[in-house]
């Protein structure tokens, strides 16, 4: 199965309170910060709440 590997790029200083929390369940903290997820629709829609911030790629 494949992975999700998603990169905090942006800060989150003028973001919208929802979308700190959806950045925080993804487990990011920091600029830069690194997680593998799994590649499933609900790690997939809270991804796509927050295509602005982060950048994504699959991993095997």
């Amino acid at each position: 199965m494949a992975n999700l590997k998603i990169t905090l790029m942006h800060g989150l200083v003028n973001s919208k309170p929802v979308q700190r929390d959806t950045v925080r369940t993804l487990g990011l903290h920091r600029i830069g910060a690194t997680v593998v997820r799994d590649d499933s629709p609900a790690n997939r829609g809270l991804v796509h709440a927050v295509r602005h911030l982060v950048t994504v790629e699959e991993v095997d």
